[in-house]
């Protein structure tokens, strides 16, 4: 519960700063990765994500975190894109990316298998649905793993 509201604290904190770049806060997240901490901010744009993006977010978010300091334990702070490949997170990213292909992982079997590939179609609160080879597939929410969008070079 508590890494619950730093996440939200977060992001009241970065998202203004973030659109005031004029970017799009399109993800935030805090873990634990081989006994370190990590900020990670994924950030879009219509015209896509660089470097340059990137260090100029950091260095913003950086130097306000410097101030607030709201996070008590030490961390490294991430800024990024969320790539090609994104993983569809909120009811928002499900929305913007209805008709694209995606890949389904679960946690547990559903029908037999623990993943999924096909166009999504949609959503709701309990379910994402998915049409693979002509046939609907409604999977639980509380079932999924990770959605990602699925790239094929």
């Amino acid at each position: 519960m508590m890494k619950e509201n730093l996440i939200k604290q977060l992001i009241t904190l970065i998202e203004p700063i973030v659109t005031k770049l004029n970017y799009e806060l399109y993800h935030l997240e805090f873990v634990k990765e081989g006994g370190e901490n990590y900020l990670r901010i994924y950030i879009d744009d219509e015209k896509g994500i660089g470097l340059d993006d990137c260090e100029k977010v950091s260095r913003t978010i950086s130097d306000m975190l410097d101030e607030v300091d709201p996070i008590e334990e030490s961390y490294y702070l991430e800024v990024s894109s969320p790539g090609i490949d994104r993983e569809l997170h909120n009811d928002k990213h499900f929305e913007r990316y209805i008709n694209s292909e995606v890949e389904i992982k679960l946690s547990s079997l559903f029908n037999g298998s623990k993943k999924y590939e096909g166009v999504l179609i949609g959503f709701n609160n309990d379910s994402i649905n998915i049409e693979n080879d002509g046939k609907q597939i409604d999977i639980p929410r509380e079932k999924i793993n990770k959605v990602k969008l699925k790239v094929e070079f």
